[in-house]
């Protein structure tokens, strides 16, 4: 049949022309590609649908997996649970005793502060109560000798004033006797000058009336004549100084009232003058008794006032040293409030973040908080005798009183070298990721194709596991070492190919 069907298609083939012979090929070739894509189609399909079926098996598998892994890592979880909430409720009940007994070791000695304070300020109240009782008793008994003092003075002052009252009455008496008397004797020696006065007038009369009788008769005609003339003057004098007669007549009277009582002024002033210049006298014997009693008071006074100022000034500086102290010790109570307060709160931060930090413990710091000590025997006993000694500084003693606090400072110091261990490989970590970046930006460079990379080495040309350039890091290091292919078979295939059904 073959060798037929190849004659036939030559015979045809050589009945046709060039032209038909290229297109009955062309028709060919394109039936062929047809044929050969219709195929290329159904094999695509064929392995679309085998994918699909693959990737739907697969999908069921590896759910199935999964739901048996989570089963298992779900017991495993359940289990390490139990065991971590196992350990971190015993030492949630360790912790939480040691903070009990912390606190209520603070809250003891809280209540001894409290305590002492409540001595100090009702010993010191009392202090205080004596000290005013006695400064009042002290004043008291000042008022009093100061009254007692001022009524001795009173009474002093009283009797000499009643005693100098009575003298100026039987002073005054004297003097009113004397001037009785000095009276008397000027009008027993008026009335002999008058009798005088009256004898020697009555001689002078009668020899003037002699002596006017002689002369009457001689006189009487110049008397008439002058008499005329005189009246004729009188009457013009009189009609021309009427007026001033009047005033002079007025004046005199006036003159002679006035010299009666100057003259009786004068006689009153001489008197005050006597009784002046002897009161005088008695003030300046009084004067001096009494300014040499006033020097004496004085001097007292002043003792008193520098003795009253003394203690003024000793119940001041005590006053002063009270408040002082007062002052000190409310100061110092608010600043142990203070620091207790700061220290509460100090302790409810620490609380807190030993809280936050327990959640970032691994198991081995839950079960084994505190590190091994890293002393010897010997050195272990001579710590322990060097505590049991008895403490001869402050300090020691102070070091004795958070004794209590060893555990924590060695959780404290395994934290610290925790960080600095940490800090250190940061570092390192640091260099190295650095010099890894220098790496890779030459390996970049290396794969590069550029002018300026070209006119350089090429950091790529390793022979003999030597470079070009110059690395700290070594090629053979593992890190930079380029990761072998791994071949990955499915596991649906291989339950479907490899695996006997």
């Amino acid at each position: 049949m073959g060798p037929k069907k190849k004659g036939k298609k030559s015979g045809k083939l050589s009945k046709m022309t060039e032209e038909e012979r290229l297109a009955y090929e062309e028709q060919k070739n394109l039936a062929e590609e047809e044929l050969k894509k219709k195929k290329e189609d159904m094999l695509t399909q064929f392995l679309k649908d085998k994918l699909a079926k693959e990737e739907r098996a697969t999908k069921f598998n590896i759910n199935k997996l999964n739901h048996q892994w989570r089963n298992i890592m779900r017991e495993n979880k359940s289990k390490e649970l139990k065991k971590d909430l196992e350990i971190l409720s015993q030492t949630f009940e360790r912790i939480v005793d040691r903070k009990d007994a912390t606190i209520k070791s603070l809250a003891k000695d809280l209540q001894e502060a409290d305590e002492q304070y409540s001595m100090a300020l009702r010993a010191h109240l009392q202090n205080v109560d004596g000290l005013i009782d006695q400064q009042k008793l002290r004043i008291q008994s000042l008022q009093q000798e100061y009254e007692e003092e001022l009524e001795v003075i009173h009474e002093e002052f009283d009797t000499e004033r009643a005693i100098m009252i009575d003298q100026h009455n039987v002073e005054m008496n004297d003097i009113a006797d004397i001037l009785f008397a000095m009276e008397q004797n000027f009008q027993d020696k008026e009335n002999e000058a008058k009798s005088e006065f009256q004898s020697m007038t009555d001689e002078i009369r009668n020899k003037h009336m002699e002596e006017k009788h002689g002369l009457h008769h001689t006189l009487q005609d110049k008397l008439e004549f002058y008499w005329k003339e005189f009246s004729n003057a009188l009457k013009m004098y009189q009609e021309n100084n009427q007026d001033r007669k009047l005033a002079f007549e007025e004046l005199k009277s006036k003159d002679d009232d006035s010299a009666q009582e100057i003259d009786a002024q004068m006689r009153k002033l001489t008197r005050i003058s006597e009784q002046i210049a002897q009161l005088k006298s008695k003030m300046a014997s009084n004067a001096k008794e009494c300014e040499e009693r006033n020097r004496q008071l004085k001097e007292e006074r002043e003792k008193m006032l520098a003795h009253f100022q003394h203690l003024k000034s000793q119940m001041n500086k005590l006053r002063d040293g009270e408040r002082d102290k007062l002052t000190k010790l409310t100061l110092e109570s608010n600043s142990a409030i203070k620091e207790l307060k700061r220290n509460i709160e100090k302790l409810q931060c620490i609380m807190k973040l030993g809280e936050i930090c327990r959640k970032f413990e691994t198991e081995e710091e839950k079960v084994l908080p505190f590190y091994a000590s890293s002393l010897t025997q010997e050195e272990q006993n001579d710590v322990n005798a060097a505590v049991l000694e008895a403490p001869n500084e402050a300090l020691v003693t102070v070091m004795h009183e958070y004794s209590t606090l060893e555990n924590f400072w060695k959780r404290f110091n395994k934290v610290s070298l925790d960080k600095l261990a940490l800090e250190k490989e940061k570092q390192g970590m640091m260099v190295e990721n650095q010099q890894l970046r220098t790496l890779l930006k030459q390996y970049l460079d290396g794969i590069s194709v550029n002018d300026e990379i070209l006119s350089q080495v090429n950091p790529l040309f390793i022979v003999n596991n030597k470079t070009n350039v110059k690395l700290n890091v070594p090629v053979t290091d593992p890190r930079i070492r380029r990761p072998v292919a791994q071949t990955v078979i499915e596991a649906s295939h291989a339950v479907k190919n490899i695996l006997p059904s």
